[in-house]
């Protein structure tokens, strides 16, 4: 008997090594978690516009005056000069010799 209860004492020692590793290998066998990730590039657009940029006549026909500036939450512009849209981007502009001297960018 005490053979018997030896012989189930040590195989019960030498088996559940084999019992754990048969458990964590069923983890390996799971398939794997595939994350994936995403990049966003972004560009900087940068304005050409910088202030105290003389806007000459050509480029002037471009632009639209904005007359209704409070629409557009714009500052009302002082004596001598006006608000014009260029592209996405509102210039204060002097009237006599077009220097910039302000600019809005809108996104």
């Amino acid at each position: 008997m005490k053979k018997i209860f030896a012989a189930l004492l040590s195989a019960s020692f030498l088996l559940s090594p084999m019992i754990v590793s048969q458990a964590s290998a069923d983890d390996y066998r799971r398939p794997p978690v595939v994350q994936k990730r995403v990049i966003v590039e972004k560009k900087v657009i940068r304005p050409h516009w910088k202030k105290g940029y003389r806007v000459n006549a050509s480029e002037r026909r471009r632009f639209s005056d904005v007359n209704d500036y409070r629409r557009y939450r714009l500052a009302p512009p002082p004596r001598g000069y006006r608000w014009v849209r260029a592209d996405n981007d509102y210039l204060l502009i002097s009237v006599t010799s077009g220097i910039i001297s302000s600019i809005i960018t809108v996104r």
